[in-house]
């Protein structure tokens, strides 16, 4: 069973949606897959449950009966890391947006297929259960007035500790092993995100977007995170 290819640690999962016959249909398919899997129908116990630290990642709906859109993700996101992947029945790109800009690690638009589903799981776990992505010693990385420990995930930048989502902690780990070169965008998406870039799919440039917000400028004001036109990304290295 794959599932325990993931890990030796047994992988509890949340889904948080009012559609009790769609969490039924999930928690049956993703036991198959190995996982415990436990429901929560609104956005209030789904927030108590996702923050409590039981579960490896949370699946949540992005409208729920009783919470505004997006309410939900930045309750969780205020007090907790837990990776977590977005549902919604509306497609709109600004959607995508802003689950991922508030905190989302993955997002995905209904309806969907419950194999994608998993895939998506999978490789969001492997990377937080960090052996998904090793292109390194696990020594820690300095870039000017950056720093990054893969051991503890933590990231320190001008002397203060800055929290980063599981992906954008991916993303920039690549972009610093590389720093002074380009990393193409299907490069971060299949390293950083563990799938194949799909047209039109832009949650790489909303998490590199929300890199730079969250790290701001250099001391020299030099951008940290360069777009290269038609080419990916470049972490500035000091001349």
């Amino acid at each position: 069973m794959w599932g325990r290819e993931l890990s030796h640690i047994e992988h509890r999962i949340l889904i948080v949606d009012d559609d009790a016959d769609l969490c039924q249909l999930l928690k049956e398919y993703l036991a198959t897959g190995g996982f415990v899997v436990e429901t929560a129908p609104d956005g209030e116990i789904g927030v108590e449950e996702a923050v409590s630290g039981r579960y490896s990642l949370v699946v949540l709906d992005v409208v729920l009966p009783d919470l505004p859109q997006f309410e939900a993700l930045r309750r969780i996101r205020a007090v907790s890391r837990v990776p977590i992947l977005m549902l919604s029945g509306q497609g709109a790109d600004i959607d995508r947006i802003v689950g991922l800009e508030i905190g989302a690690d993955d997002y995905m638009s209904k309806p969907f297929n419950p194999r994608e589903l998993l895939a998506r799981i999978r490789a969001i776990l492997r990377r937080v259960d960090g052996d998904h992505y090793q292109p390194g010693d696990g020594r820690h990385l300095l870039v000017g007035d950056l720093e990054l420990v893969p051991g503890t995930r933590s990231v320190v930048c001008r002397h203060r500790r800055v929290e980063l989502t599981s992906v954008e902690f991916e993303i920039l780990e690549i972009l610093l092993r590389h720093a002074g070169q380009v990393v193409s965008r299907d490069e971060l998406v299949r390293d950083a995100l563990g799938r194949r870039l799909a047209s039109h799919d832009r949650s790489v440039d909303v998490h590199v977007s929300s890199l730079r917000r969250k790290l701001g400028p250099r001391q020299d004001d030099l951008e940290r995170i360069q777009t290269i036109r038609n080419a990916g990304y470049l972490y500035t290295a000091d001349q």
